[in-house]
């Protein structure tokens, strides 16, 4: 009996033995927490600091612990919350970390900042020492304001007062929602540094970039890479820029690098821009160009406006203009150009592009130069105007006038014909290739310039106080070379004058006609020219590049005057005077 119970006692003491052992043997074998690197402090302590506040236990339905779970640490369930300073932790379950000031939540867990700010997850770790936790599956952080950052992954840092996620998110503020892969969010001053591929989109437009800083205080994002900000209902307009400001809230956008704006088939650019996407009005300073494709024509300068609303833009600051036109370009400059567009009277459905040239206006084109104080172009119909002392020049020809209209064959891109308001008066060299002081003039109140083959003035109808001072050649019958006959002066109505390559001719002098002949012996030097002639050499512009300044001031140009028949005839005159003279008797006084 005795030896019965004794076997009993032994082996329920091996079993006891055996179970003790077991235990300690899974409590020696637990494995090490492994904690993420975003736990280790990348700086060491300083000696004498206080130990860091223990994470404490505030409530909790049940505490357990198990050998076989959780690496036999205790874990807490239902309803637990643990507090650490002034932040309160709650989940279904939280397993604690003695010796590591270290715990991990599990379901529906919530972390409320003493701030205001709160974080939801799945799943939630949380070091005591560094303050730092890490947020996993359906993570939610709304700051304060409302404010609310969803993704799968954050790491949240309660010193510095930062979470970040790199596992892509959304950021909404109740106006619009950021997309992006990674984000540094900075709860004090509420701005997030987003880096990779951007998306801010709200009601109205979409921000696209690389690299931003989203302020949640201002909602002004500030752009540190190649970003575009697109009109949702019209996709075509667009800021495009490398470097900038926009206001989320204003659509205000300013633009420091590689910025272009487009807007209504145009594209404004500039070394920094201003653009309210609301108002429609931009401006740009420093290497400024205005392109519009549609009308081949592009304006430069050193400061600009845009106005999309009324589709129309102005450029100051040494500007010019230039058509690309399929044979021959244009040239335009001022002291200001405007370009608008606007309605056409019969058709709304069609648009008519204009430009105006403002103070000291120029144009160039290759069979046609122009100056006036303002000239004001129809770009649609090629329609030129050009107000207050205007002088245009065509091949070796020059108009001037109270007001000059142009008007292109837009087709054929050629000048068709000139009319001339008040005070018209052409001019053309007789023969360009010398130097003689000889100029053909017709003049009159009113004159229509027709141009002819080869883009040459051809003919000139004027009415009104006509007048004509012309050189008549005629070809020796001998030597089949053309010889001087005289200058012709008319006076008429009406006169119809068409212009040859070194000659003049008027085909009809009406109403009120007078013409002469004058041999050149006959016709005095000072009656070879109008009163108000003024054959400009030193303002013409012979090249594109001369619209560019106020004026080329090329030298004035010093023609030979060939006053030998008349000064000989004279010489004549003045002999056989002096002859009558010496024959007078001479009275004597007594």
């Amino acid at each position: 009996m005795v030896q019965r119970m004794t076997n009993r006692s032994l082996r329920l003491f091996i079993g006891l033995f055996v179970c003790i052992s077991s235990l300690i043997f899974a409590q020696d074998n637990q494995k090490p927490l492994q904690k993420d690197p975003y736990f280790t402090p990348k700086t060491v302590p300083q000696k004498n600091t206080p130990p860091p506040e223990k994470v404490k236990h505030i409530h909790s339905d049940e505490l357990r612990k198990d050998p076989a779970k959780y690496d036999g640490n205790n874990y807490f369930t239902g309803n637990v919350q643990f507090e650490h300073q002034g932040s309160l932790l709650n989940a279904d379950l939280v397993i604690v970390y003695e010796g590591q000031n270290f715990v991990k939540a599990i379901g529906n867990v919530k972390l409320q900042n003493a701030d205001g700010s709160v974080i939801t997850a799945d799943e939630m770790e949380y070091d005591g020492n560094t303050q730092r936790g890490i947020a996993r599956k359906n993570v939610v952080l709304t700051d304060p304001k409302g404010t609310v950052i969803k993704t799968e992954t954050m790491y949240y840092d309660r010193v510095s007062n930062q979470a970040y996620y790199n596992t892509g998110g959304t950021i909404n503020d109740g106006k619009s929602t950021t997309y992006s892969k990674s984000a540094t969010y900075f709860l004090a001053t509420r701005t997030i540094d987003l880096s990779g591929r951007v998306k801010i989109e709200d009601a109205q437009y979409i921000l696209e970039g690389d690299n931003v800083v989203q302020n949640q205080n201002t909602n002004i994002v500030n752009i540190n890479g190649p970003t575009t900000i697109i009109n949702k209902k019209n996709p075509k307009n667009r800021i495009v820029t490398d470097k900038g400001n926009y206001n989320t809230n204003t659509k205000e956008a300013f633009l420091y690098k590689n910025s272009k704006v487009f807007y209504n088939d145009k594209i404004l650019t500039g070394d920094e821009m201003y653009y309210n996407q609301l108002t429609g009005f931009g401006k740009a300073t420093g290497n400024v160009t205005l392109d519009d494709p549609n009308e081949k024509r592009w304006i430069k300068g050193g400061y600009g406006e845009i106005f999309e609303k009324k589709d129309s833009a102005m450029m100051t600051k040494n500007p010019y203009a230039v058509k690309a036109l399929e044979k021959d370009s244009m040239y335009f400059a001022a002291e200001k150009i405007i370009s608008f567009q606007k309605p056409d009277s019969s058709d709304a459905t069609v648009k008519k592009s204009f430009l105006r040239a403002f103070r000291k206006g120029r144009f160039y084109k290759s069979n046609a130069q122009g100056r006036a104080d303002s000239i004001a172009f129809n770009e649609t119909d090629g329609v030129l105007h050009m107000y207050r002392e205007p002088i245009l020049w065509s091949n070796g020809k020059q108009v001037t006038g109270n007001k000059i209209e142009a008007y292109f064959n837009t087709q054929k891109e050629n000048i068709d014909s000139l009319k001339v308001i008040g005070n018209a008066f052409a001019i053309s060299k007789v023969d360009s290739l010398n130097m003689k002081d000889e100029f053909n003039q017709v003049k009159g109140k009113l004159m229509t310039v027709y141009y002819g083959e080869g883009n040459n003035i051809r003919e000139a109808k004027v009415i009104g106080n006509a007048q004509a001072i012309t050189y008549s050649d005629d070809e020796n019958t001998q030597t089949k070379k053309k010889e001087r006959i005289g200058i012709s002066v008319s006076t008429c109505g009406i006169i119809d004058a068409i212009f040859e390559e070194k000659a003049l001719y008027v085909v009809e002098c009406n109403i009120g006609a007078a013409s002469d002949t004058f041999p050149m012996s006959m016709i005095e030097p000072s009656k070879r020219k109008f009163p108000d002639f003024n054959w400009n050499t030193k303002d013409r512009i012979l090249k594109w590049q001369d619209i560019l300044v106020d004026s080329p001031n090329y030298p004035e140009i010093k023609y030979e005057s060939d006053t030998t028949l008349y000064d000989s005839a004279q010489k004549v005159i003045e002999d056989e005077k002096a002859k009558e003279e010496a024959k007078k008797p001479k009275r004597v006084r007594k």
